[in-house]
């Protein structure tokens, strides 16, 4: 095992998603619309966090390639449903299907073109890295936005949880910027990074999971 932290701390990101889908399964009723999108959320979280720690018991090229793939999917993923949430695009006519439509064939072809210049033109770190910062940066900007909006309308603590997240991700971005020599020639800045998000993928759950319910005790309301 070459990164035998990284290796770790994967595993914890792995379990955190594979809790989270158990909460978002257990407690959100089959019938509303979102818990779909939260399960395949779930999902490719937990399919990401496999690849990395093959990745990181190993470092091949196939298995480099299989950790950074699976990463991309996974935060496209995450840039796809954040809108269909936020914007509720999963209620509505004609118009709104035909527009979540779409968003779903762009995303896609966006992960297409994604994987086939970095597999058949260039294996480009730099780009790859760009390419999921700029996502990621966009995705975040809207829960903020989302979270900040949520939390002056309702007054609810819980609401919050989104801003803490993202803040949280950030500062442990910061890993990969400052980096150091490995500790124990093993302990290393990036295996940190793996260790930082652990906590947010958590809080993440929890909010899905109090949005949820909060949603459908609304709609019982209008009832």
């Amino acid at each position: 095992m070459q990164e035998p932290f990284s290796v770790f701390f994967s595993l914890l990101n792995f379990l955190a998603h594979q809790n989270g889908l158990s909460k978002v399964t257990s407690n959100i009723p089959a019938s509303y619309p979102l818990r779909k999108y939260y399960v395949l959320f779930a999902y490719f979280g937990m399919v990401s966090w496999i690849f990395s720690m093959l990745f990181h018991m190993r470092d091949f090229e196939f298995t480099e390639q299989l950790d950074y793939f699976a990463a991309g999917a996974s935060v496209l993923y995450g840039f796809y449903y954040t809108p269909i949430r936020i914007f509720r695009m999963d209620q509505g006519g004609k118009k709104t299907k035909s527009v979540r439509r779409f968003w779903t064939v762009l995303c896609l072809s966006m992960y297409v073109a994604h994987v086939a210049y970095l597999k058949l033109f260039n294996w480009d770190y730099t780009y790859n890295m760009a390419a999921n910062v700029i996502l990621g940066v966009l995705q975040n900007s809207l829960w903020s936005w989302f979270s900040f909006k949520k939390y002056r309308n309702s007054g609810r603590l819980w609401a919050t949880w989104p801003g803490l997240a993202v803040a949280w991700i950030i500062l442990a971005m910061s890993l990969e910027l400052f980096d150091f020599p490995p500790v124990w020639g093993c302990l290393d800045a990036h295996s940190l990074w793996h260790l930082g998000t652990v906590g947010p993928t958590m809080i993440w759950y929890n909010f899905l999971l109090k949005d949820a319910q909060d949603d459908i005790a609304g709609e019982r309301l209008k009832a």
